[in-house]
């Protein structure tokens, strides 16, 4: 079958769904051009004034979230996916080869990204046995195209007799493993910190840390909180930076004083192999490569303290064999006295371990015998490991 150009199809939201989208963001955008007013103080008494200037700044976050959801809404209204029908050939290939294994494929066809790289979109169901790996199935459709195929983190890992699509993306370039440790603080049941790991499709990885103010069981709660939030956002289309101003400006507004979690997150491209840190007050993450040890940090405060997050992103190329160490607060104070930029470097520059796992508990032994033995404040020890696959 041929693949000219005219060939290509597409496909998009409704006319109807598209322009009620864009009069949805057209809305938005005018609501938050309501709010573009400069702050002018009257002559009014300083309480007066302070709490204008606070109502302002308000309005601010308010403009700032309507733009933002406008945008989204416009992206998600214009936006054009490219595909292509499968060859005949291939499509009666895999169409008869699944049936043998039980599985019903229909509506088989190529969908381009905008990186280049090109996915296969089917839709399966099992014809009798319920329950089928969809894993599996990527991997045989891999070896009958003669492509490097996996599953994408959105689609399905099961197929069951009710048909439901699935996405089968280019193989990435790196493999990544992640392994946490943790120690709560002494005298507590809860630990402060919490982390997350979320996969989402064309090869993304984002490792993410938060460290709650103080300990314990709401020191716990408000860097959850700060995870959830940020996963939504990030699910819902919001860029990085857009995600954490907003969580930034929302915990502003409560004005509350024992509220100022840290945050970390770390995404990783495993197509390109490329690593972006953005770090809100947290501790330095640490890049290993063999014996060389490069410490990454930023000098910003928690989130909530300022209006807006100052946000650089730190950026990177990884390779084979490398590590990325992201630990808490509680580690770094376990190393105080004994200058820990240097002593931490020393440590990690010595472990032999591969398995991300294995590292992070060792890390923090490390980290509980330079303390004395003693557990001032919760310890997480994040680290994530990045391997070529071919």
């Amino acid at each position: 079958m041929r693949t000219e150009e005219s060939e290509i199809r597409t496909a998009q939201v409704s006319d109807l769904c598209r322009r009620r989208l864009l009069n949805y963001a057209d809305s938005f955008y005018e609501l938050a051009r309501s709010y573009d007013r400069e702050f002018c103080p009257g002559e009014e008494d300083r309480q007066t004034v302070l709490s204008e200037r606070r109502l302002w700044e308000n309005r601010q976050i308010l403009k700032s979230h309507l733009n933002e959801m406008a945008k989204i809404m416009t992206e998600v209204a214009c936006e054009v996916l490219c595909y292509r029908p499968m060859e005949d050939k291939k499509k009666r290939l895999i169409v008869r080869a699944m049936h043998e294994e039980g599985i019903r494929v229909e509506n088989p066809c190529y969908i381009s990204r905008d990186d280049g790289n090109e996915s296969v979109v089917l839709t399966m169901s099992t014809e009798k046995r319920a329950g089928a790996s969809a894993e599996e199935a990527a991997d045989m459709i891999s070896v009958l195209l003669d492509r490097r195929l996996q599953l994408s983190a959105s689609s399905p890992f099961v197929i069951d007799r009710n048909p439901q699509s699935f996405i089968l993306e280019k193989e990435a370039r790196f493999l990544a493993l992640t392994g946490f440790a943790r120690a709560i603080k002494e005298n507590e049941t809860v630990s402060g910190d919490n982390y997350a790991v979320l996969e989402a499709e064309r090869g993304r990885l984002t490792v993410m840390l938060s460290d709650g103010t103080g300990s314990g069981e709401q020191a716990g709660k408000d860097s959850e909180q700060v995870l959830d939030l940020t996963e939504k956002f990030l699910e819902a289309g919001y860029s990085t930076d857009a995600a954490v101003k907003m969580i930034n400006t929302a915990l502003f507004a409560m004005g509350e004083d024992k509220n100022h979690p840290t945050l970390d997150i770390c995404e990783i491209d495993l197509y390109s192999g490329s690593c972006e840190l953005r770090k809100v007050g947290g501790a330095a993450t640490f890049l290993k490569r063999e014996r060389e040890i490069e410490q990454l940090s930023e000098s910003n405060l928690p989130l909530g303290i300022f209006q807006q997050a100052q946000l650089q992103p730190i950026q990177r190329g990884l390779r084979d064999g490398d590590y990325l160490v992201m630990v808490s607060d509680g580690v770094v104070d376990a190393f105080e006295e004994l200058d820990y930029e240097n002593t931490m470097c020393a440590v990690l520059a010595e472990m032999k371990e591969q398995n991300p796992g294995e590292l992070a508990d060792k890390l923090l032994r490390e980290a509980l015998i330079a303390a004395g033995g003693r557990i001032k404040d919760d310890m997480t020890v994040g680290v994530i490991g990045i391997w070529e696959t071919r």
